[in-house]
């Protein structure tokens, strides 16, 4: 390949054919074109026939240079030249691709194929071999395959990124395994940007065996992300993602999902400039808290910002220690009431405090129990310290052993009665609940009073302690935090014998929040094997378990040992299902570090090469087809003003700017568009789930799309899309350019669906309160059930998406314009997702609640949408049909 300052000549030898122009130029000059035949009449020919004949004696000049300029083309195009086709390599020998494919390529994967790609195609142009070693290729002692370019290209597209971290030493020395005595080559090594505790200089000096080393990685602002699994704070999960440097000010939007995929909460996670860890509080209710079966970080497509949560966050087993109660009345001590109140809800395990511990359980209810052990004493302090949690219960023990050690507050001796010294006139009744209880929320009724309880000494740090009390102000309920674990004193009995709290519901609900409080509990760690049930890929998507998944124990689950094996995902059953999540087992993220002496870096980037070969191809494919034309015109086989001929000639060799190409690629057939947000992922998935669509519209409907097209609202013309599919992003925002355009597109027949992809929570209406003080948003209502998008072309009910539940919104009816089409459909389903299919043809996002049932209604839905958008609201009049027959039947 030779280069003339940014033009580049990928084969160059076919240059030589410029030496044949003069000889063309000199052969179209020796032969003129033929004489024009004119067929005339037998009569015609003896009124008008002439005895001098005249022909041309030489080729137009226009006509000449238009067949150099021909020639020309066609040679250029043969020389297959490059725009800006700088090479970044400098060896002759084999290109070595050295890939990171680990969980941490995820994110940021269609910037590694562009790289790879780029590649191959370079190797193909200067007709290098190829080596592609990869960090996640296994335990493998063989040396990679030399392959030709052309398979290269097609093993990088085989290529996929694993949820698992990759081994670079070991790559490293499998690519050492290859013969070295070929001619110097290039390694390009695609990285992560993260360090993985291997020295880089212990990576590169063998490498440099096999010619320049070059190393491609991400800044370290933009490296992967880490979401740690939350730590239970209180009633709260604490949240933590981390990155591996500071630099720039980051958003996240953290989503907690049920089993079913309901959206239970959102929450923003924002790093500051300098920070490399965001921290939040996520805060549920207990029922909701009970529900949480993921958390993830929206529009990160990977499995490090992906944590499933298992049976050690919901599944909360309570142990009963009693310890006094009158066996010839059981149904009158504090057993039977604390069952009772917890066994629908929860495991109840009964025995004594030691028995319980040896399978500790999440919760420990002691209901005044007599004199603990020392020994038993330590190790429930050790359980506590670790997160547990537990319950005890005033009475007659408690009253006169006042300083007990596991009390979370110094109690009075006796207690205070009525009747006696310190007796009430009359039972007390419960204060509301402070904002700061766990209680707060839970209505008390009227009738639950309290006769006796114990009393807490005065302290400066009482009331900070205190989750209920009495209205006259006397602790009820207090609690102190021990390590990661909860002491909680009810004041009174647990049985009815000091207040009749225990008969209420009110006693239920606050147990019920109590055990909410708890960490769940995780099996010992040496129980048998669990099979895989769910595996999780890279990109964070969850499926049926992987190929080479394998049972797992209960250590390796809880160390996080993720393997090719040992993919993230659930094992188990569904009924005790265990999480094994990626984020688990990492350790503390860090940037590459700096690079060795004479080791070259840059960053990911799109190529700046353009080819030319198919430009000058096309453009002589089209000098060929004037020239025929005019040639013909010329013998007299087709009329065609040599005018016209000319305007033809300067549209076809006149360049066409960026808004022609556009205009022209958008007028000759038709397609949906989507709007660019400028966040990469959430533009992908909406081209690929346009693109998805169009599948299915051309296996079940006589609709042909072109490929979906990628729109700026303020640059671009819209007038060419009859559906602009808009995902709302955050901080949305449009100049008066952009808004003006979209306005217009509005009042000239076109159709808009806002997609919020939050299933609405949060939402005022649709959830476009940002950008409808900028467009002409009409009235909108719900879609009624005889709507024409119900029927257009499949009869539906509903209208899921990714996600379902919510409500699709309308223009309101009575507007007749454009044929009744509403200009707005707004909604927040994702549909982009569960339309959007990869290179495979495969679904890329899972569909919850419904699964592929769902995603098969999304379609149609699609499906329903399109239709009524190019065909407008002719079946609405199909509800006077059975009037119409009637009508001609009599």
């Amino acid at each position: 390949m030779i280069g003339l300052g940014s033009l580049s000549f990928a084969t160059p030898l076919a240059l030589l054919g410029l030496i044949v122009l003069p000889v063309i130029w000199w052969l179209l000059k020796l032969r003129p074109p033929l004489p024009r035949r004119i067929k005339f009449p037998p009569i015609m020919l003896l009124e008008k026939l002439v005895t001098r004949r005249e022909s041309p004696s030489r080729i137009p000049p226009w006509l000449l240079i238009l067949r150099l300029a021909l020639a020309l083309a066609l040679i250029a195009a043969l020389a297959h030249p490059l725009w800006n086709a700088t090479s970044r390599l400098s060896g002759q020998g084999p290109i070595y691709v050295l890939v990171d494919d680990d969980w941490a390529a995820a994110g940021r994967w269609s910037e590694r194929r562009a790289a790879l790609d780029n590649l191959a195609a370079e190797a193909e142009r200067t007709g290098r071999s190829m080596v592609l070693e990869t960090t996640t290729g296994g335990a493998t002692d063989s040396a990679p395959a030399m392959m030709s370019a052309a398979a290269a290209g097609r093993a990088f597209s085989a290529l996929q990124p694993k949820p698992w971290s990759g081994d670079r030493a070991a790559a490293v020395a499998r690519l050492m395994l290859l013969d070295s005595a070929e001619r110097p080559g290039d390694v390009v090594w695609l990285s992560n940007g993260l360090a993985d505790g291997t020295a880089i200089k212990s990576l590169a000096e063998p490498l440099r065996r096999l010619g320049a080393v070059s190393i491609v990685s991400d800044p370290p602002s933009r490296t992967a992300v880490l979401l740690r699994p939350p730590q239970p704070d209180g009633e709260n999960l604490k949240i933590l993602v981390e990155r591996a440097a500071p630099g720039v000010a980051q958003g996240y939007r953290l989503r907690a999902l049920a089993d079913d995929g309901q959206l239970l909460a959102q929450l923003p996670m924002v790093f500051d400039k300098q920070a490399v860890r965001a921290e939040a509080l996520l805060k549920l209710p207990t029922e909701l808290r009970n529900r949480l079966a993921r958390l993830e970080l929206a529009d990160l497509a990977s499995a490090a910002a992906a944590v499933l949560i298992d049976e050690r966050w919901r599944r909360r087993p309570v142990g009963l220690v009693i310890d006094g109660d009158d066996p010839a009345q059981p149904l009158l001590g504090a057993e039977h009431y604390l069952s009772r109140a917890l066994s629908p809800y929860t495991e109840v395990r009964r025995g004594s405090i030691s028995d319980l511990l040896a399978r500790p359980p999440a919760v420990l209810l002691l209901a005044d129990p007599g004199p603990i052990k020392s020994t038993v004493r330590a190790a429930l302090n050790v359980w506590l310290e670790r997160g547990g949690v537990i319950v005890r219960f005033a009475g007659p023990r408690l009253a006169r052993a006042a300083n007990s050690r596991l009390l979370p507050v110094k109690l009075r001796r006796g207690g205070r009665v009525i009747g006696g010294a310190m007796s009430w006139r009359k039972p007390e009744s419960l204060a509301s609940f402070e904002p700061s209880s766990p209680f707060h929320g839970l209505a008390i009724p009227r009738d639950v009073t309290v006769r006796r309880q114990v009393l807490a000494e005065p302290a400066l740090d009482l009331a900070d302690r205190t989750w209920a009390k009495l209205r006259d102000g006397t602790p009820l309920v207090t609690a102190q935090a021990r390590g990661a674990g909860w002491l909680i004193l009810f004041h009174t009995t647990a049985s009815a014998e000091w207040s009749n709290l225990p008969l209420s519901g009110l006693f239920v609900e606050m147990l019920r929040r109590i055990v909410g409080l708890s960490q769940g509990i995780a099996e010992a760690g040496d129980e048998a094997p669990l099979p895989p049930l769910k595996t999780m890929n890279a990109f964070g998507r969850l499926g049926p378990p992987a190929a080479l998944a394998t049972a797992v124990t209960g250590a390796g689950l809880d160390l996080g040992r993720v393997s090719a094996n040992h993919p993230p995902g659930f094992y188990g059953t569904e009924a005790t299902r265990r999480a094994l999540n990626l984020s688990s087992g990492l350790a503390k993220l860090a940037p590459l570090g700096p690079l060795p002496a004479g080791i070259a870096a840059r960053p990911y980037e799109r190529s700046a090469t353009l080819d030319l070969k198919p430009w000058l191809l096309a453009l002589a494919l089209a000098l060929f087809v004037l020239d025929s034309g005019l040639s013909l015109a010329l013998r007299g086989l087709l009329r065609l003003p040599v005018a016209a001929s000319f305007v033809l000639l300067v549209g076809a060799v006149s360049p066409a700017g960026a808004d022609d190409t556009f205009a022209l690629g958008n007028s000759l057939e038709t397609r949906l568009a989507y709007v660019l947000t400028g966040d990469a992922a959430v533009d992908e998935t909406s081209r690929a789930g346009l693109a998805g669509l169009n599948l299915i519209l051309q296996r079940r409907t006589a609709v042909e799309l072109g490929p979906p097209q990628g729109v700026h609202p303020g640059l671009d013309e819209l007038a060419f899309f009859p559906l602009l599919y808009w995902p709302v992003v955050a901080d949305a925002d449009l100049n008066e350019g952009a808004a003006a355009r979209v306005n217009g597109y509005l009042r000239n027949g076109g159709t808009i669906l806002f997609d919020t992809r939050d299933q609405g929570v949060g939402a005022s209406g649709p959830g476009l309160s940002d950008l409808a003080r900028q467009l002409d948003i009409p009235p909108l209502a719900p879609v009624s059930r005889d709507h024409v998008l119900t029927r257009s072309f499949y009869l539906l009910r509903d209208f899921p998406g990714r996600w379902t539940g919510g409500t699709l919104w309308v223009e309101r009816a009575g507007e007749r314009i454009n044929d009744g089409v509403s200009p707005i459909i707004a909604g927040a389903h994702d549909w982009a997702a569960a339309w959007a299919v990869d290179e495979a043809q495969r679904p890329m996002f899972p569909v919850v609640p419904g699964g592929e049932r769902q995603r098969e209604m999304a379609y149609r839905f699609g499906v329903n949408l399109v239709m009524y958008t190019l065909t407008g609201n002719y079946k609405a009049d199909q509800v006077h049909l059975p009037a119409i027959i009637q009508r001609l039947g009599q």
